[in-house]
């Protein structure tokens, strides 16, 4: 299973990724970590590439910039959710690289970011066993945006 959190840099993905990834105990694979990992902070085209193909190895929640849609769909993940809370961060070259997604492309736009108690309140109604996680996602998270 891969859950990609996506969007510009310091819009909320870490957070969201962390909480998820607590509450399903599930992996929580962030792109500064393997950056850091593999002392490659190169943010050139082919920097950018390889950072992808570290990510595309890994299931679990996904939580990197994917700055591009075909980025985006080389993941294959079966649950999307686009960080929209910034408009634009402090990197102008990401900025400028970031492709806003089709509606069609995404499972959830978070425009606003979301209460931390409100998400704690959600997520504690999961019940593993019971229900899989992308269907909880499905049926849930949508409270979470009203």
């Amino acid at each position: 299973m891969k859950i990609l959190i996506f969007g510009l840099p310091g819009s909320g993905k870490t957070t969201l990724a962390k909480e998820l990834a607590y509450h399903f105990c599930v992996p929580h694979h962030n792109a500064d970590f393997y950056r850091t990992l593999h002392n490659d902070w190169d943010f050139s085209e082919r920097g950018r590439w390889r950072q992808l193909e570290r990510m595309v190895q890994q299931k679990g929640i996904l939580d990197f910039i994917a700055p591009r849609q075909e980025m985006r769909d080389i993941v294959k993940a079966d649950f999307t959710i686009w960080m929209d809370t910034i408009k634009e961060s402090k990197y102008e070259d990401t900025n400028q690289l970031f492709e806003v997604p089709h509606y069609l492309d995404i499972d959830y736009r978070v425009e606003k970011w979301i209460d931390i108690n409100q998400l704690h309140k959600c997520l504690a109604d999961f019940s593993p066993g019971t229900t899989d996680i992308l269907n909880f996602l499905k049926l849930h998270f949508r409270k979470l945006l009203k």
